[in-house]
């Protein structure tokens, strides 16, 4: 009879973790909405059974997330925030940091989002977006002489627009935090890069096919050029090891 894999060790779990994860999963159900608020602290040492340490060290832990937040002096209890892009954006940092999540991977994810934005906007953008995007697109050409950073925002305004287009409030958050850490990784290295001017004209060049395709209503062709677009860009920067994960996204 073969032999079952060991137990893996067990964590001590703290009681400030349980008041984490109980106000967490009221959030997450919706039985606490932002605007709401905890009880004070000396309710929540009572309704938790445990001391005014627990309590706080519970409350700074929600607080670092985003998830609540503590005036001094304030009778009320903490106040339960909104969901931010910023405590998304942490959340994936840390992932890359802790848990080893590599740039193949990020740019995978950036690759589907916004292959799915651009065929969302193909059937879903207005003429003011359209313009938007021109506009955009004219603010690119004009940056390539003032150098990257320049070139950079109005890159990034051309994509919002795009997300913004695409009626998905999801892909708007997940595509602006994703686009934030994969350039925060890489950024140095593309505006040190002896060669940044062209990438910077064929980063155009390749943002002015996905407008005419969006433009055309051509969903499908707006939704390949991203992915493209993206792999051709990032492609240099990924290791080895990685590529797969954008290779197999291409048609």
């Amino acid at each position: 009879m073969p032999e079952s894999p060991p137990f893996e060790p067990v964590r001590p779990v703290r009681a400030y973790e349980r008041i984490v994860e109980q106000v967490e999963d009221r959030v997450l159900r919706g039985q606490l909405v932002a605007g709401e608020r905890l009880p004070s602290e000396r309710e929540m040492m009572a309704q938790f059974a445990v001391g005014r340490s627990t309590v706080r060290e519970a409350l700074r832990v929600l607080e670092s997330g985003g998830m609540v937040r503590s005036r001094p002096g304030d009778p009320r209890g903490p106040e339960i925030m909104p969901f931010a892009p910023e405590t998304l954006r942490k959340s994936i940092s840390r992932m890359v940091r802790v848990e080893g999540v590599g740039l193949g991977e990020l740019v995978q994810f950036r690759m589907l989002l916004e292959g799915s934005a651009n065929q969302l906007a193909a059937r879903l953008a207005s003429a003011a977006e359209l313009a938007e995007m021109d506009a955009a697109l004219a603010a690119m050409a004009a940056a390539i002489d003032e150098g990257y950073e320049a070139f950079s925002r109005a890159d990034v305004a051309f994509h919002e627009v795009v997300a913004r287009a695409s009626r998905s409030t999801l892909i708007q958050v997940c595509g602006e935090v994703v686009r934030g850490v994969v350039l925060g990784l890489i950024s140095h290295k593309i505006a040190h890069a002896a060669d940044r001017r062209d990438l910077m004209v064929e980063s155009l060049g390749h943002h002015t096919e996905v407008l005419d395709a969006v433009r055309s209503r051509d969903g499908q062709r707006a939704s390949r050029l991203a992915r493209r677009t993206l792999h051709t860009y990032y492609a240099g920067y990924v290791a080895d090891e990685e590529q797969q994960l954008l290779d197999a996204l291409l048609d």
